[in-house]
């Protein structure tokens, strides 16, 4: 055995598990580019099907996994890979909250995929899409939709020398004071969720003059009832695009979900 061999046998095994959603959260870990080939340095890569046929059996040491529990067999698997993961590390809006497709959960399932599907009595699904939380211990949740590249570095790193991730938890409203940008709200009248939206994408929308959608989920104790009744109050926005905004990438999310719900009634 080579000396090369030895030290990646040292090495603390990552791998990357995908359920429902889109890819984009795994594909924002190859878009490192030049960061992944330091990161191959500190981490053997074991399993990660979105880039390379490399499977190496578990256990991990870390695991990172994107997507929402919509089948039977998701349900059975995430259990599997709880089992076999140190540390179990949730990314993204679809992990962390169900998804954009957690829309389901508040309407008829069968009725979705009479529309969508010629034979929907092929598909086999669960009338929910929950976060991975919701059947597993996760030892941290990332937020994004997609995840922030810089993000998900300091927090791999960190698992790795077992420190806590240093990722901040205030709203994009700091973000855009960063960079001074005028209130989207205050000066042009729209709507914006960045008052109760975890900071992470660096303000994208509001830098381009757009209210914030909420991508990152619900910051840490947020209102977003107050924030909407505001909305009615100054901005005389009206009912259908508040729930819009809410119940979008991260809909299920327990925050944004109790207050959108009171739009639907």
């Amino acid at each position: 055995m080579n000396k090369l061999s030895i030290i990646n046998k040292q090495l603390p095994k990552l791998a990357v598990f995908k359920f429902a959603s889109c890819d984009g959260c795994q594909l924002t870990l190859l878009d490192c580019e030049d960061e992944i080939l330091q990161l191959a340095k500190i981490v053997e890569i074991a399993h990660f099907p979105e880039a390379t046929k490399t499977h190496i059996e578990g256990p991990y040491d870390i695991t990172l996994i994107e997507g929402s529990i919509t089948t039977e067999h998701d349900k059975a698997l995430i259990q599997q890979i709880r089992a076999s993961s140190k540390k179990l590390i949730t990314i993204g809006a679809c992990a962390n909250a169900g998804g954009i497709q957690a829309l389901k959960n508040f309407a008829n399932i069968d009725s979705y995929k009479e529309i969508v599907y010629a034979r929907p009595e092929y598909i086999s699904t669960l009338a929910t899409s929950t976060p991975i939380s919701d059947h597993v211990h996760v030892d941290f949740e990332l937020q994004g939709c997609p995840i922030n590249k810089e993000q998900l570095l300091e927090v791999i790193n960190s698992f790795v020398l077992e420190k806590v991730p240093c990722i901040k938890s205030h709203s994009v409203c700091i973000e855009c004071k960063m960079k001074n940008n005028v209130c989207v709200s205050v000066a042009h009248g729209k709507p914006c969720l960045g008052p109760v939206t975890h900071a992470g994408c660096g303000a994208i929308c509001p830098s381009y003059n757009r209210g914030c959608y909420g991508c990152y989920g619900p910051k840490e104790t947020p209102d977003p009832s107050a924030l909407t009744s505001w909305w009615e109050k100054h901005l005389n926005t009206r009912k259908e695009t508040i729930k819009g905004l809410l119940s979008n990438f991260n809909c299920a999310a327990e925050a944004f979900k109790k207050t959108w719900k009171k739009y639907d009634e």
